[in-house]
């Protein structure tokens, strides 16, 4: 996992057509969620923050984000981008899995986005990261996860996911992932082709990582299991599921 995401460091913004965009339109879906359960939060924990792409926009809306991952480059790559926005997020190398471990605090909102949580291959690795995050939310706080619904995702192996053509820097990208699936664990390769338009050839870079096709409805079970209450699923509001519930 954190080769996959090492790698993945430098590409990151071209998964999205508009990566900019991305970070408001994200921010602004996840503080309306945030206003109207937690009224009055202010400090957040994302502790699977990628490069910054939810941490960047909520700070950019005057939240106090503190913010980990467990790539050095892609903590790396989001300190950077924070610096040229003149954002203050408190960014770290962690293991969502040793959440209060590292932080040693408690937040209004501790939060992990984009199906960062299925990385954890197992029910019981899923529980000691919620746990953690649980230890890291103040009471009357909350726990905010989005995941894929993967009740709706086919199995099977050689399974094709296109994000389509991309551009960036000059250059064009077709981007684009392949699944194959043991079980409930599948095997994800992320490929970007890459087309400099000034030659006949193209450069194909491949990163891989594995996965748990958690539903969502077992995973609102092991946050309960881990002590959050009134634990709830909300649709049409981010490009995920969202769930959340309550300390």
């Amino acid at each position: 996992m954190i080769d996959f995401y090492d790698q993945l460091a430098p590409f990151y913004h071209i998964i999205y057509g508009d990566w900019e965009s991305a970070i408001a339109l994200q921010a602004t879906q996840l503080s309306q969620i945030i206003r109207s359960h937690w009224s009055e939060a202010q400090t957040l924990l994302d502790v699977s923050c990628g490069i910054g792409t939810q941490a960047l926009g909520l700070a950019a809306q005057a939240y106090q984000v503190t913010a980990s991952d467990l790539s050095v480059k892609e903590i790396d790559r989001a300190q950077q981008e924070a610096r040229a926005r003149h954002l203050d997020i408190r960014f770290s190398v962690c293991d969502m899995r040793t959440a209060y471990d590292r932080h040693q605090a408690q937040f209004d909102v501790v939060l992990s986005c984009d199906n960062s949580i299925p990385h954890l291959l197992s029910d019981a690795e899923i529980l000691t990261a919620l746990g953690q995050m649980y230890r890291c939310t103040r009471p009357g706080g909350g726990c905010l996860l989005t995941i894929r619904d993967y009740d709706q995702e086919p199995r099977g192996t050689g399974i094709v996911k296109p994000y389509g053509i991309r551009e960036a820097a000059g250059k064009r990208y077709f981007v684009f992932q392949v699944w194959d699936f043991v079980g409930e664990v599948y095997d994800l390769s992320m490929y970007f082709v890459e087309d400099d338009q000034q030659s006949d050839r193209a450069t194909t870079t491949v990163m891989r990582s594995r996965y748990y096709a958690v539903s969502p409805n077992h995973l609102m079970q092991l946050m309960a299991q881990a002590g959050y209450r009134s634990v709830t699923r909300l649709d049409d509001q981010f490009f995920q599921p969202v769930l959340i519930g309550t300390r």
